[in-house]
């Protein structure tokens, strides 16, 4: 059974930092690709950045400039770097993975969510 296990979540102060970590357990294959969701009360999903497993990056407007998103697909694993966070950032953000079998059907893998909470 394929898990996603998150990590990083936390009550930062506005201007602050975090690193979120995704690490895949439970399959032996690699993902087409692997990345992040967020979504706040009230709010839908929506896609905070992505990372192919040949580096092909997308990130959302709102968090151009300040979130990084690197991958290790060796380790089926995804990071997300957030820097100058602000309150509008607070979200339950969501590890997402897509594995693409041979036949050309897709896989979609979701993590627990861990809370980020940006607050003064």
């Amino acid at each position: 059974q394929v898990q996603l296990v998150e990590s990083g979540g936390d009550l930062v102060q506005p201007g602050e930092s975090l690193r979120l970590s995704c690490a895949a357990s439970g399959t032996m294959f690699s993902f087409y690709s692997m990345g992040w969701y967020r979504q706040a009360p009230g709010k839908q999903r929506e896609l905070v950045a992505t990372i192919t497993s040949g580096g092909t990056i997308n990130y959302a407007d709102s968090v151009k400039g300040r979130f990084t998103i690197a991958n290790d697909s060796a380790k089926n694993t995804v990071y997300l770097q957030m820097n100058n966070l602000k309150p509008e950032d607070t979200a339950v953000y969501y590890c997402h993975a897509h594995r693409r079998s041979a036949a050309l059907v897709s896989y979609y893998y979701w993590g627990q969510g861990t809370q980020v909470t940006v607050s003064s």
